[in-house]
């Protein structure tokens, strides 16, 4: 929960009598006007930081789509329509509701993420009697989702493209690849590699997050015959715990530091994007993936993952809405920064809900799940 103690970090710091160091912090200019990487602090945890946790979300596709549950069009089924709907749902309804709102050209994809770091925190927090199959269905899920808000950012957030900077991302990333076929293992070829293509994605003009996944997709993740271990495989196991505990609490304590004062309340439930942000995350979420999931399992479109429950699926569609880390990146990019301010409010109260309530379904389904095992 490093991730929680951040962002309240950064509540906190930010309605504080020193909100003026947080923002000159954020603020703060590192770097070199060489290949435009003079950033702020809270551009370098957006740009930089939140990289690391793209890659990290790409090898655990990778991984998904090679070997785990989106390995067979069987297995793949369900997460893969219930992250559709969990998308196309609150995009719908975030869109209807703000409506001929200036801004919402872009803002109707803040709602369009869920959390992977957060919603399987909740779970394993509170859902240890819920089936093994529940979180390999969430997680499976999320990656889906992840890979859905990373084509939105890619397609929408793209003003303009820099094909030499391209040229270079995809020299880089053809070389990465390369050298793992050739099973080279050094630190020293692969890190320089992946800054070429941060840097040669940044400066093409796409977020370059998306170095980060297509780092993630490109590496292996089944080993060759006399490997004990795939690359894919040594590089989560190092990398995650890093990308938990480091990159992604530090792009929350810069992004989660917003404003709450009774003007910013008020307009929480009174500015349409805001609404259509909050409805769309705690409510669209849930209608989004527990209804397709539900009418896939109905019409046998696709089979319920074994010992998982109508009440687990609710639970599981619930955590959907913890929008978070995606989303509060999103807001940057779509609005302008006092905009921004209220998405990013409105996510930070949305997501608490949709924990609060997951976590409520969670406790509840797990109780049910001890009388019966008790009955019997």
């Amino acid at each position: 929960m490093i991730l929680l103690a951040a962002a309240a970090v950064a509540l906190v710091w930010a309605n504080s009598p020193w909100s003026d160091a947080y923002l000159t912090l954020r603020d703060t200019h590192v770097g070199t006007d060489v290949l435009g990487l003079d950033l702020t602090v809270g551009h370098w945890a957006q740009e930089g930081l939140l990289a690391v946790f793209f890659f990290v979300a790409g090898l655990e596709l990778k991984r998904e789509i090679v070997l785990g549950e989106l390995s067979s069009l069987k297995q793949a089924i369900l997460p893969v329509v219930a992250a559709v709907g969990g998308v196309v749902v609150p995009i719908v309804i975030c869109i209807a509701i703000g409506w001929d709102t200036p801004g919402i050209d872009k803002a109707w994809a803040i709602p369009a993420a869920t959390d992977i770091a957060f919603a399987l925190g909740v779970l394993a927090l509170v859902g240890s009697r819920i089936p093994s199959s529940a979180r390999v269905f969430l997680l499976a899920l999320a990656v889906v989702d992840d890979l859905i808000a990373i084509a939105i950012i890619a397609a929408v957030f793209t003003e303009s493209l820099d094909l030499v900077a391209l040229a270079v991302a995809a020299v880089a990333m053809a070389l990465y690849w390369w050298c793992q076929r050739l099973r080279i293992t050094t630190r020293f070829v692969y890190i320089p590699l992946a800054v070429v293509t941060w840097v040669a994605v940044y400066n093409a003009g796409i977020h370059a997050t998306i170095a980060g996944v297509a780092l993630g997709l490109l590496t292996r993740v089944r080993p060759d015959p006399g490997e004990d271990c795939a690359p894919g495989s040594r590089l989560e196991h190092r990398i995650q715990p890093i990308s938990a505990a480091i990159c992604v609490p530090l792009f929350a304590l810069f992004a989660a530091g917003v404003p709450i004062s009774p003007p910013v309340v008020g307009e929480l439930f009174t500015d349409r994007i805001a609404i259509g942000i909050m409805v769309g995350l705690v409510v669209g979420k849930t209608i989004g993936i527990f209804g397709t999931s539900w009418l896939c399992i109905r019409l046998r479109l696709a089979a319920k993952p074994e010992g998982f429950f109508v009440r687990d699926l609710l639970a599981v569609a619930i955590l959907g809405g913890i929008g978070f880390t995606v989303s509060l990146l999103i807001a940057d990019l779509a609005l302008p920064p006092d905009e921004a301010e209220l998405a990013k409010a409105a996510v930070l109260l949305s997501s608490m809900v949709a924990s609060l309530l997951g976590a409520a379904a969670l406790i509840r389904r797990g109780r049910v799940h001890s009388r019966l095992l008790d009955d019997a």
